[in-house]
């Protein structure tokens, strides 16, 4: 029987087409929530809430899977910061000087508003800087759009991504992830009883957010930690659809049971289904990150006020663009730092401070 292990290829297989696929997903259910001031529902979940699940499980696999390849802090720290931190803090300088005052102007305000009105722009910069959002509205400038004044509704997911790395980090140091493996489908069962417990309208004492995306990206992790274990067949991934769509119908929160069938089901498909060309040009991170913003400038032009499928059509290709140019000038640029030996040193330096300490 074929398993996860000997069907995965690290250098040929379909993870970043469904990453971009999920950051579309994402960036059309937000763009209609724009557009429109609301979207479908299928009981608390929406398309984009399924695309940001499959997000998080695929980053649980494959962010797992690279602290097992590095096995050192300081260099997987590192890579994780340069994945994110630069692109994210581009975003935020660029909404800040540049969108929030065309904005302004677009609504016949000054385009010094940001700066002199409360929430101020340097405030957003340098508030969410540390990647926990503070602040989402700049100085009332978006109130009057159907979605609100946030200028980037789309970036808290971005905290709780970098917790889940601070999990990994931690089992991986404690040595959790190579020789007590048991712990994590032991979180995993918590967890989903936690989620059961929700559903059924008990307090359950954690964070909605943490759950929810905690939850999936565990899964994800210990798809990679038992991939020896786990058979990729097409009829289990069918099954697994099955029973995914009987859970989207049969509950509000459709992970208490659906949860776990479609992450196999994305790393079944990202597995089996090996994309025949090497995607060089990463844009799922940029159409993440920068579709909000496009699309809140596009609702205040006369862009707003086309039909849905031409104004996401448009949000979408402006959108891309900015990926490309994120990928192009700031996210490749950071990601060939990852040889660097910055890390080598700091963990030479810990190590010698824990011998003298000694």
């Amino acid at each position: 029987m074929s398993s996860l292990r000997t069907r995965f290829d690290p250098r040929q297989n379909s993870f970043d087409v469904l990453r971009l696929l999920f950051a579309l997903l994402v960036a059309m259910s937000h763009g209609v929530a724009i557009r429109t001031g609301h979207q479908a529902q299928w009981g608390r979940s929406t398309l984009g809430d399924f695309g940001l699940d499959g997000f998080f499980i695929l980053s649980g696999f494959l962010v797992t899977r690279s602290w097992l390849t590095l096995d050192s802090f300081p260099r997987f720290a590192w890579h994780r910061f340069l994945r994110i931190m630069p692109g994210f803090w581009m975003c935020l300088l660029l909404t800040a000087l540049v969108v929030a005052p065309i904005a302004a102007w677009a609504q016949g305000m000054p385009s010094t508003t940001p700066f002199t009105g409360a929430p101020s722009a340097l405030r957003y910069l340098f508030g969410n800087s540390a990647l926990l959002i503070v602040q989402y509205d700049i100085a009332g400038i978006l109130a009057d759009t159907p979605q609100g004044a946030s200028f980037n509704g789309a970036l808290w997911t971005l905290f709780f991504e970098a917790f889940c790395y601070v999990i990994i980090a931690g089992l991986g140091v404690l040595g959790v992830l190579r020789n007590r493996r048991i712990v994590v489908p032991v979180m995993l069962g918590v967890l989903a009883v936690l989620t059961i417990l929700q559903e059924a309208g008990l307090p359950v004492l954690v964070n909605d957010r943490i759950l929810r995306l905690t939850f999936v990206f565990l899964l994800g992790a210990a798809a990679y930690l038992y991939a020896d274990r786990l058979p990729m067949r097409t009829d289990l991934a069918v099954a697994s659809a099955g029973i995914f769509l009987l859970s989207v119908s049969m509950f509000e929160d459709y992970r208490v049971l659906g949860a776990a069938p479609l992450a196999y089901l994305f790393i079944w498909f990202g597995t089996c289904f090996r994309w025949p060309w090497s995607i060089r040009t990463d844009l799922s991170y940029g159409m993440y990150i920068y579709h909000w913003p496009t699309m809140q400038l596009l609702v205040l032009t006369g862009v707003g006020t086309v039909a849905v499928p031409s104004f996401l059509l448009i949000g979408l290709g402006i959108t891309a663009a900015m990926a490309l140019l994120s990928w192009l000038l700031v996210e490749r640029p950071a990601l060939r730092r990852k040889h660097s030996t910055i890390p080598d040193r700091v963990a030479e330096a810990t190590r010698g401070g824990r011998s003298r300490s000694r």
